[in-house]
């Protein structure tokens, strides 16, 4: 399985790493799940909206030449757009994590996808 570059912006800098599509359609799916229920809890604190339900955490998991977590909890966040992810990428010599924007990380893995096809 041959693998592109997967290129993270984060709040300061970026991160690459060698991705796959079919990793990044999981991924893609992953953050429309995450999507859904930052939705979901946005509606529900709109006056009127009736009483919010928890929504569950989303964790994405890929192991491949790194390894990569990505974690939302999305009953912190009041719009889908404010919402940040934890991001964990590690292999045997170094571990990087940090937070970074839903809606940047949805742009890069969107365009890594244009990409690949």
């Amino acid at each position: 399985m041959s693998s592109a570059p997967l290129t993270l912006n984060l709040v300061e800098g970026s991160v690459s790493f060698s991705f796959s599509a079919q990793a990044a359609r999981e991924l893609k799916a992953a953050l429309d799940e995450l999507m859904v229920r930052l939705k979901n809890v946005a509606a529900k604190a709109t006056p009127g909206g009736g009483k919010v339900t928890p929504q569950p955490p989303v964790e994405y998991r890929y192991t491949g030449e790194v390894f990569l977590e990505i974690f939302c909890n999305p009953n912190i966040w009041p719009t889908p757009f404010a919402a940040k992810v934890l991001l964990t990428v590690r292999d045997v010599t170094i571990r990087l994590t940090t937070e970074a924007e839903l809606t940047r990380v949805i742009e890069d893995v969107n365009q890594y996808l244009e990409q690949v096809g």
